[in-house]
């Protein structure tokens, strides 16, 4: 995996490497090693999907206060969407910016959204 920060210490790109063969590829989507060298939580507390049935949805930003806080690795496997994070962390130098990434099924980039962060796409 290569890891690429965001402007928003904290939040990180993640694209996959893949290993390619005449059958496809393979490529690791998560690491507990990796994403701690990188001091990224190692913990998952869920995996879950969503399905968009139309062109256009609007899904709201989502944040979770302490100590319900999660971290989240967002990607999309068919289509396309534009992943909007904002640092919502008062002490921090990037407090209220945000970044919007497109993550579709061609570049297979993941998301890091950090504890703390909204984020909506």
């Amino acid at each position: 995996m290569k890891f690429t920060e965001t402007k928003l210490a904290g939040a990180f790109l993640i694209d996959l490497e893949r290993r390619e063969d005449n059958r496809g590829f393979f490529a690791r989507t998560f690491c507990q090693n990796e994403f701690a060298e990188h001091g990224l939580n190692t913990t998952i507390a869920q995996a879950n999907v969503a399905f968009n049935r139309y062109k256009g949805t609007l899904r709201g930003m989502h944040f979770q206060f302490p100590p319900a806080a999660e971290s989240k690795l967002v990607r999309c496997p068919r289509g396309a969407i534009v992943d909007i994070s904002v640092d919502l962390r008062p002490e921090s130098s990037t407090y209220l910016e945000h970044v919007a990434v497109e993550l579709n099924e061609e570049n297979g980039t993941a998301l890091y959204v950090p504890e703390r962060f909204g984020h909506g796409y």
